[in-house]
């Protein structure tokens, strides 16, 4: 579907991408993970077309956006983090407007609009004008736009950014049922986010790709995948003795004994994904009873934080936009994709 190879972007002295390789396969959902400045925007960018790499290559459905960016193009629905809006048409007239520019053939237009719009649950707004619009049905017709000529692959930056709870629960909806019939990347920075939509993850720091894996995958990669709140009846000594015995505990720390009560928290081994049965056959030969247990995976959050602090160094500055670019710039990069192969299409070759 995507299968990106040694891409590297620079803006000067500075490097946005180092060597980025991944591929996305059909029919997933993929979260797309950094801090500000780790080169999300850049990525995006490149694999929309809209810059062109210093290095590597971008291969679409087959097609390589350096040597066929239209084709490549194509088969790509994309929704910036700002809506690429008209605020003084309604939602139908620019809908329909966006579909003539992506060549859906005037015979069908009238038919796709009514698709996205029914898709994406707008029919009812359809002859308002869209600065009258609330934010979230602003994004909902910037999801529709992305939508039109059922591009095989749909690109989301920030999609829920500034929208209120419901909102969030709608869109999420929303993106969750477009994996049905597209691939999807989101770029967000609400982590729970991530994990309720995603299949997948791909996160990037400092310009390289440090993990790609499924969402339950990436949860295990934690070396505290699972942490225990343990309240037990019995003495520190008797249960630090049961605990030194046992394998599956990486480490343990004692919070506080009281009327013969002892509480302790556990981090088990990194290959252990639940420890509560061993753990709890252990200590019942021990004659220590079990008052309370508490068991808590780590988030993605923990593992999101656990990762970046391995590969950034905590005295580097990061900035707080590494994507920003002179108008200059952008101008040169879009212009290296038109290479000589990257003629305006035949009609008869269409044909």
């Amino acid at each position: 579907m995507i299968e990106v190879s040694n891409l590297t972007k620079k803006y000067g002295d500075h490097t946005a991408l180092d060597s980025v390789s991944f591929k996305v396969e059909k029919g997933h959902i993929y979260g797309l993970l950094g801090p500000n400045g780790a080169g999300k925007s850049t990525t995006m960018n490149i694999l929309t077309g809209y810059i062109a790499p210093s290095e590597g290559s971008v291969i679409i459905n087959g097609f390589d956006m350096g040597l066929k960016p239209h084709k490549a193009k194509a088969c790509i629905g994309y929704l910036p983090e700002i809506p690429p809006l008209y605020p003084d048409m309604n939602v139908y007239e620019y809908l329909y407007f966006a579909s003539s520019i992506k060549k859906v053939p005037a015979s069908k237009r009238k038919d796709e609009v009514a698709r996205v719009m029914a898709l994406t649950n707008i029919d009812t707004v359809q002859k308002r004008l869209i600065k009258n619009l609330s934010k979230g049905f602003k994004q909902r017709v910037g999801i529709a736009q992305a939508l039109l000529g059922e591009p095989e692959i749909i690109i989301l930056d920030e999609p829920t950014v500034g929208l209120d709870p419901e909102q969030i629960i709608e869109i999420r909806s929303l993106i969750s049922n477009l994996k049905e019939k597209h691939t999807v990347i989101l770029s967000s920075h609400i982590l729970s986010e991530i994990s309720a939509v995603c299949d997948e993850v791909l996160m990037i720091a400092k310009g390289k790709v440090v993990a790609l894996d499924t969402t339950d995958n990436i949860l295990k990669m934690s070396k505290k995948s699972q942490k225990l709140e343990l309240l037990l009846k019995g003495t520190q000594e008797q249960v630090e003795e049961v605990f030194a015995k046992l394998s599956l505990i990486e480490s343990y720390t004692f919070i506080e004994e009281a009327d013969g009560r002892c509480k302790f928290e556990i981090i088990a081994v990194e290959s252990k994904e639940d420890i509560r049965e061993e753990l709890s056959f252990a200590l019942f030969d021990a004659k220590i009873l079990i008052l309370e247990m508490r068991s808590t995976l780590a988030s993605l959050e923990d593992i999101y934080l656990e990762i970046l602090q391995s590969c950034v160094d905590e005295k580097d500055e990061i900035s707080e936009n590494d994507d920003e670019i002179s108008v200059e710039e952008m101008s040169s990069d879009s212009s290296d994709f038109e290479s000589e192969n990257d003629n305006p299409v035949d009609e008869k070759e269409e044909a």
